[in-house]
């Protein structure tokens, strides 16, 4: 008898943790999505040690949705374009497995082209108004000082970038973008491998994209604090950044 209701117990718990992770594939797969912000090329932005939900339904659903990337299907389902401006979380070409996440800059047909450091979409460059400054920003292990810009994208959509003066990245041919592709840039322009370098990103299939950033729900700076240090939390936690919509 005993062993019965153990048994059925069992039964019982094993059903409940096979429907859970079920839903969670699902809610994972169709709807949205955390995802942890490791690097520092999209600062001032997002923030090292941000944690954001990403919104699956915004642009339809491709083999990247699923858990793994399965080859089951090669095109985009309810496919709905994204625009200018987007924080878009997407796999790179380069191995269809790592995920970036940059902003989106140039549309399929466009031609984008950097000179002077400026950034020129179909022969009219980019609204920039500078901002400040010797604006401190990570890059990496180390701080930079650069100048922050607001800039306005041709459907209006503001945002900050920043980038040395001089700049690292000065002047380039015409960037065509194809049929079905997208261009992505880091707003930390001196410090982010977008759309730019052609062999470790370039430009982005449609299929390759992941969904799109919507709220901050969590930030820790887990280089000036730690979690783990509960005398030190005044200096991890990031409370400002609490439910920040992007």
């Amino acid at each position: 008898m005993k062993k019965n209701i153990i048994l059925d117990l069992l039964i019982d718990n094993i059903k409940t943790l096979f429907y859970a992770l079920v839903i969670a594939v699902i809610i994972r797969s169709f709807l949205i999505q955390p995802f942890y912000i490791p690097s520092s090329s999209m600062e001032p932005t997002l923030l090292v040690g941000d944690r954001i939900f990403v919104s699956k339904l915004s642009y339809g659903y491709s083999k990247h949705s699923l858990p793994f990337s399965p080859p089951i299907y090669n095109r985009r389902v309810l496919a709905t374009a994204p625009n200018y401006g987007d924080l878009v979380v997407f796999k790179t070409p380069a191995d269809n497995r790592t995920d970036y996440i940059k902003r989106l800059i140039g549309l399929p047909g466009d031609k984008i082209q950097f000179i002077n450091g400026k950034v020129k979409i179909n022969e009219n460059y980019i609204i920039r108004k500078l901002v400040s400054t010797n604006y401190e920003i990570r890059c990496g292990s180390s701080n930079i000082e650069v100048n922050a810009y607001e800039e306005i994208l041709p459907n209006g959509s503001k945002y900050i970038a920043v980038y040395k003066k001089e700049g690292s990245y000065q002047n380039s041919d015409v960037f065509t973008v194809p049929k079905n592709n997208y261009f992505f840039l880091g707003d930390n322009r001196d410090c982010s491998k977008d759309s730019r370098y052609l062999s470790s990103v370039g430009f982005v299939k449609d299929i390759n994209l992941v969904g799109k950033a919507q709220i901050i729900f969590f930030s820790n700076d887990t280089i000036n604090g730690s979690m783990l240090n509960i005398f030190n939390l005044h200096n991890s936690f990031r409370l400002k950044r609490l439910f920040k919509i992007l």
